[in-house]
């Protein structure tokens, strides 16, 4: 009876494993292949927002929408690998300011490296559990995917409409046109609308879109100015 007991572990270490291995498996593959729908995009369709995700490649993507991105959601991006801990820290700071005031508005100090690992991978509901996970595919996409692949990622999986994913399905729903041939402030506007994208409008935007899209545009001039897309861009 006691022979029989390493056979019967053999299974369960075999499930052991290729969990471990799970993760490293789903970002080789996707160093490669375009991201399937993702647990957001069906979600959203099962509660009837539709499912309108169009796939383009970094190269046919306007570069203005990389600036853009990168001057609204990450300026360090080309710098850290995954995480800018200054930026938490600020976050954390202002949270704790909002709290102390009453406010209930939490400011985020996830990079666009975070935010990929979270869309592609994962779910959109917050948890302890969903961070460290996040926190864990964040390191193995800066490795194994390396910057410009995780830009093409995150332009082509964020939501930018109700049921609306990826850039070019977002420029086609706003502008009518590909989301090669955006314009500077076409490209900020989209990436404006980002952070409630079934709330805000890209072509008739309203007070606060047209602010937060002047700031992207200013930061924008900057970050061209400081060379800080040219791990994408100049890639």
């Amino acid at each position: 009876m006691a022979k029989n007991k390493p056979r019967k572990r053999r299974p369960l270490l075999a499930l052991f494993l290729f969990i471990l291995a799970f993760p490293f498996l789903q970002v080789a593959v996707l160093r490669f292949v375009p991201a399937p729908p993702t647990i957001l995009m069906i979600e959203q369709a099962v509660k009837g927002n539709g499912l309108d995700y169009r796939w383009r490649s970094l190269e046919r993507l306007s570069p203005y929408l990389v600036t853009a991105a990168i001057a609204a959601e990450d300026a360090r991006f080309c710098q850290h690998k995954g995480f800018d801990f200054e930026a938490i820290q600020k976050a954390m700071e202002a949270n704790e300011r909002a709290e102390a005031s009453g406010s209930s508005k939490v400011r985020g100090g996830s990079t666009i490296t975070q935010q990929t690992a979270k869309n592609v991978f994962l779910w959109p509901h917050r948890s302890y559990v969903r961070k460290a996970l996040e926190a864990g595919y964040s390191v193995l996409i800066e490795y194994g995917w390396g910057k410009r692949r995780i830009m093409e990622m995150y332009l082509n999986v964020a939501e930018f409409a109700p049921g609306v994913y990826g850039a070019e399905a977002g420029a086609r729903h706003w502008f009518g046109k590909s989301a090669e041939s955006l314009s500077r402030a076409e490209a900020a506007r989209l990436i404006a609308v980002l952070p409630s994208p079934r709330r805000y409008n890209a072509a008739s935007p309203g007070p606060y879109v047209r602010r937060r899209t002047a700031r992207i545009q200013a930061n924008a001039a900057q970050v061209r100015a400081q060379g800080l897309n040219q791990c994408v861009i100049g890639a």
